[in-house]
């Protein structure tokens, strides 16, 4: 089993949590009162480690496509992530958590099937 696909279990904790942290930043409570997200956004520290998590994400991702197992789930996060970001690209603020909830929800499940695909071939 090569080594990167026994990370996936840790991209999906990564993406539960960002899920929660979307939902804190851009949720209903902020659409109620027209908040705006990036007034809002968290601190230096935090901000700087989800960016840091992000990147080794996308590097875990472009890994995986070289990859003989995993290569669909990692083509297929990707292409899901460039989709979500065109969306988000061009919404509007109250349709921004829709699309980040479904987005999140889609790479949740391909990650839960890399996971258990991992886990039946160990």
């Amino acid at each position: 089993m090569p080594f990167p696909l026994l990370l996936a279990p840790i991209f999906l904790l990564f993406e539960l949590w960002q899920l929660v942290v979307c939902e804190r930043y851009v949720g209903i409570k902020q659409i109620e009162r027209n908040g705006d997200p990036r007034l809002l956004g968290p601190n230096e520290l935090v901000a700087f480690g989800w960016s840091c998590a992000l990147f080794i994400y996308w590097a875990w991702l472009l890994i995986l496509l070289f990859q003989s197992q995993g290569r669909v789930h990692g083509f297929s996060l990707l292409a899901i992530s460039a989709i979500g970001y065109g969306l988000r690209r061009g919404s509007s603020l109250k349709w921004l958590l829709v699309i980040l909830t479904f987005e999140g929800a889609i790479r949740i499940g391909l990650l839960f099937s890399l996971c258990v695909y991992v886990w039946r071939r160990i």
